[in-house]
């Protein structure tokens, strides 16, 4: 893929000033959602070089830095995926790249920048951790499932049941982990470190890349209901193919729409 030489470039860039960021650079932009001028130069250093790759598409991005255009073809960023581990010096971070086509993914990276582990797939590709295919995992037993998560940061409007349905997985596998990056979720869970991932009110760019990763690494994704509107629909299941149907129906025991 052209465009992985782009962001392993900017990958460096994050390494190379983790430990310059100061309590001066932090800007907030809600609530719990930070930004840094580290984010804004990544974004602007991922545009310019996928501009060079595909001249004509589109962008959708977390910090803004260009015009918005979902056209037929557009890329969809998240130049720095785990802002607040970063500011505090903390795996792991990513960037997440996602490529879409007439509104189908068609491609996805992401940089796990601080193991240095690039994930990437395309359409009927298969999906690949630096340079070997990977797979989901095996597990169909619920009770020896390993899981990740995320905890809601702005949106609580579920935080009841919510907390219901972590108590659950808690005492009904062997473990949930929150790691504090949605897109390495995803990937973690496209290679088989997790079983599943389960996550609300989330940002297409949270999700786009990993998605189209777990899915041509024979997972599947879905949103809470059990429908295909993961992308946009601000909520995510992500499973391996025997486990998926189990997660959704549980999370449908705890939050209902």
């Amino acid at each position: 893929m052209e465009a992985l030489p782009v962001i392993r470039e900017t990958g460096r860039f994050l390494r190379r000033e983790i430990t310059k960021v100061g309590q001066q650079d932090i800007e907030t932009k809600q609530a719990h959602d930070y930004v840094t001028y580290v984010d804004k130069t990544s974004e602007q250093q991922l545009v310019k070089g996928l501009k060079k790759i595909l001249p004509n598409a589109g962008f959708l991005t977390e910090e803004k830095t260009i015009l918005q255009d979902r056209g037929d073809l557009f890329w969809i960023i998240d130049p720095l995926d785990g802002t607040t581990n970063y500011i505090h010096q903390l795996p792991p971070y990513s960037i997440s790249v996602a490529l879409v086509s007439k509104n189908n993914l068609v491609g996805g990276i992401v940089y796990e920048v601080s193991h240095d582990e690039l994930f990437y797939a395309w359409k009927n590709g298969g999906a690949f951790l630096n340079g070997k295919q990977i797979r989901t995992s095996a597990t169909s037993n619920f009770s020896e499932s390993f899981y990740a998560t995320g905890f809601p940061f702005r949106d609580y409007s579920y935080i009841n049941p919510y907390m219901d349905l972590l108590k659950y997985f808690m005492e009904h596998t062997q473990g949930l982990r929150r790691l504090g990056s949605a897109a390495v979720d995803l990937v973690y869970t496209a290679c088989g470190r997790f079983d599943g991932f389960f996550e609300y009110s989330l940002a297409p760019w949270d999700v786009a890349g990993g998605a189209i990763i777990l899915q041509e690494a024979g997972g599947i994704v879905s949103d809470f209901s059990g429908n295909n509107n993961f992308l946009y629909g601000e909520e995510i299941i992500a499973g391996n193919p025997h486990l998926h149907s189990q997660i959704l129906e549980i999370i449908k025991r705890y939050i209902q729409h």
